[in-house]
């Protein structure tokens, strides 16, 4: 069985192609900036290049809030281009499946924790924060989702973990929102556009990261993870200072927390389409 996993992040899409568990290849498109729906379109017909002829199964994973009843995506602040229309419509005009197939519809937290549960199998609860354009998370039971508002665990992107040093406003209008500290266009607004340049000079005792520890201790008492990864592009880019944050998050921490917790990184930008392929295969 062929299934296709695309990932309509803030910045780019990202497509892995997989037959049966094995995957076969994984592409991007350029980034883009805010796209309009004829973009977005244009950017998965040109990161997958002509390679599909015949697929089985897909998976989508997107940003934003999700109605899975309705098959749209209802606001998103990042990605205007796909609010409001039908996410079956948007796969096959890009595409041009015939006939067209349903895509199985997730966000890219789930994706991307399907994909690390998938690939390492911790033993019980695995918290995924998939830190990116904006912040999601996900939660796995020995690989079952826990659901809190519809199809997530919450909305962690906006939880207020203000500093009383750095006020901000977050994009979805919440004072101390974590999105308004580590999400892409606050990094971007506090540093410069270029996230290579960025991320590598974060430490621990910067906004993002001293925000990004408060979150995770937050965490800990709401979900009580055994593992927790963080993917997406800025996630992933935050191995360096893994260490630190452990032992920040851990200083005079709830006693609700599982002893011998881990914090680690996801491997590469491809766990949320790989997952979308992985779960629509599943289907």
């Amino acid at each position: 069985m062929l299934s296709l996993g695309i990932d309509i992040g803030g910045t780019s899409v990202k497509l892995a192609l997989q037959h049966d568990a094995t995957t076969l290849w994984t592409a991007r498109s350029q980034p883009y900036t805010s796209p309009t729906t004829p973009r977005l379109i244009e950017a998965i017909r040109t990161a997958a290049a002509g390679r599909i002829s015949h697929i089985d199964r897909v998976g989508l994973c997107v940003p934003g809030l999700l109605d899975s009843a309705a098959r749209t995506v209802r606001r998103a602040v990042n990605v205007p281009g796909i609010a409001g229309i039908r996410l079956d419509d948007l796969i096959h005009d890009a595409l041009g499946l015939r006939p067209a197939i349903p895509a199985a519809l997730m966000t890219d937290a789930f994706a991307s924790a399907l994909d690390i549960f998938a690939m390492r199998r911790p033993a019980g609860r695995l918290l995924v924060l998939s830190i990116g354009t904006g912040v999601g998370a996900a939660v796995l039971d020995e690989g079952k989702p826990l659901l809190v508002d519809g199809d997530s665990p919450g909305h962690i992107g906006q939880i207020d973990v203000s500093l009383a040093d750095e006020p901000v406003i977050a994009p979805d209008g919440g004072a101390g929102g974590l999105e308004g500290y580590i999400g892409a266009a606050a990094l971007a607004g506090r540093y410069g556009d270029d996230p290579a340049a960025i991320l590598p000079r974060l430490t621990i005792h910067d906004p993002p990261l001293r925000a990004l520890a408060r979150a995770i201790r937050i965490s800990h008492a709401i979900y009580r993870p055994h593992h927790i990864c963080l993917c997406g592009g800025i996630g992933i880019r935050l191995r360096h200072v893994c260490d630190d944050l452990h032992r920040a998050v851990a200083q005079d921490l709830t006693a609700l927390a599982r002893p011998g917790w881990t914090l680690t990184t996801g491997e590469d930008d491809f766990h949320a389409a790989r997952g979308a392929a992985e779960l629509a295969s599943a289907g």
